[in-house]
């Protein structure tokens, strides 16, 4: 009887008649091959008492190694290793400062890329679209970002207005498209142009009220978030006659935003009108909005909005942001928050500064504090100044002994238990937690 054939047999086999074994990149997996030797140098905490002595050089040598085949492995054949390497990728430049690595391979980065996001599906555009904004942020405003961004603008611009490509994928080439060109744009006439693809395509959610065919679906709609909020972001530099000017065209059209039934579109609405509410009293300080009465109903009725068809966790979202968002509108006041990042403290102080650092916070991830510390393009955006160099004498008395960071992680867990068990009682007041 003959021996049935085993499960498996027929995988590819490389030279010298070794399967071609491609394993999956996870996220884990990346962070494990990158993420970790990165990790002690966001925060002084994370290093250890008697912890042994790392090869810096050979670190960085054995990453660099495993980038250059993940390069490689965008140009394979299968579009799932094509996606995992854009993946792996974006992981390490999201958690590292890899400038001159990149600055040597950034014409093949930037070809890899638009080819990915020229033929490849739609989770593979996704990660390429990522990938281009990562590229960007870590070449920062230059020569180079500004190559990169004629190579790849037009690419990403076709995708964005194809009615034919996936939403996800032309969500992901809207957001990307706005981050681009808000580091490397010197050219005013470029930065126009970017608005104005970005305004047709959000635009067409002022028809959902006027079009009995629902312009703005469910389905459309992630895509006009993320169009609105690159434009948003790139209005923040503009001029200041082009600021007045997109303020009359939009100020009396975004309210209409603030009925929609998604969640994320009204706070997107809601964040985009304090932003320009800002803007305009910044250039007049006597502005005067005509319909500042019905604006103001609304968003006390979403600020208090106790509806029962909406879940309790987007109602207290909801109520928080529009809490903040009629401080703004009505008394021009802005809740001022603290980020910490190393020794370093910034604060965001207004809506311009919070729209740009909850953009890049959306791109770089949990990477967000070590850029800030490291990368002069963030830095130079925020006006931190030049990054802080710590010697070893000051990294060591800002060391913490592992029984201290024990006690202070069992303390943070009681009190975010406590303060998670009031919020789950109902006669709780939801308004101090969020």
């Amino acid at each position: 009887m003959p021996k049935p054939k085993k499960r498996g047999s027929n995988h590819q086999r490389g030279a010298g008649g070794q399967p071609r074994n491609v394993q999956p990149f996870s996220d884990e997996d990346a962070s494990i091959e990158t993420m970790s030797h990165c990790s002690g140098f966001s925060d002084p905490a994370s290093f250890t008492e008697d912890g042994p002595e790392v090869d810096e050089e050979a670190t960085q040598e054995d990453l660099e190694y495993k980038l250059k085949g993940f390069i490689d492995l965008t140009l394979d054949k299968s579009a799932k290793t094509r996606q995992a390497a854009l993946e792996s990728l974006k992981s390490a430049f999201s958690s590292k400062i890899l400038y001159e690595f990149i600055m040597e391979r950034r014409m093949t980065l930037t070809d890899s890329i638009e080819r990915c996001i020229k033929k490849g599906k739609s989770d593979e555009q996704c990660a390429a679209a990522g990938l281009a904004c990562l590229l960007c942020v870590q070449m920062g405003s230059g020569i180079e970002s500004e190559e990169i961004f004629k190579t790849l603008g037009p690419v990403l611009k076709k995708i964005v207005c194809d009615g034919t490509a996936s939403i996800q994928a032309r969500q992901a080439c809207a957001t990307c498209l706005g981050i681009c060109c808000f580091i490397v744009t010197d050219d005013i006439t470029e930065l126009y142009s970017t608005m104005e693809c970005l305004e047709n395509i959000f635009t067409k959610a002022y028809q959902r009220d006027r079009d009995t065919n629902g312009v703005s679906s469910t389905h459309n709609t992630v895509l006009h978030i993320s169009a609105l909020l690159a434009w948003t972001l790139l209005l923040t530099i503009c001029p200041m006659n082009e600021v007045k000017k997109k303020i009359e065209m939009h100020l009396h059209k975004l309210p209409s935003l603030l009925s929609c039934d998604d969640l994320s579109m009204r706070i997107a609405a809601g964040e985009t009108l304090a932003l320009l509410f800002e803007l305009a009293r910044e250039t007049d300080a006597d502005f005067f909005y005509e319909d500042m009465e019905l604006l103001t109903e609304k968003l006390r009725a979403l600020a208090t909005d106790g509806n029962k068809h909406r879940a309790k966790v987007d109602k207290r979202k909801q109520r928080s942001v529009f809490r903040d968002v009629l401080r703004a509108v009505e008394e021009r006041d802005f809740p001022t928050e603290m980020v910490k990042f190393g020794p370093e403290r910034m604060y965001i102080d207004c809506w311009v500064k919070k729209q740009t650092y909850d953009t890049f916070k959306e791109i770089l991830g949990s990477g967000m504090q070590y850029h800030l510390q490291s990368n002069d393009f963030l830095r130079n955006v925020f006006e931190l100044g030049p990054p802080v160099m710590l010697d070893a004498a000051t990294l060591k008395t800002m060391k913490i002994s592992r029984f201290e960071r024990h006690l202070y992680n069992s303390a943070a867990f009681k009190a975010r238990t406590k303060a998670r068990s009031k919020c789950r009682d109902k006669r709780a007041d939801v308004g101090e937690f969020f």
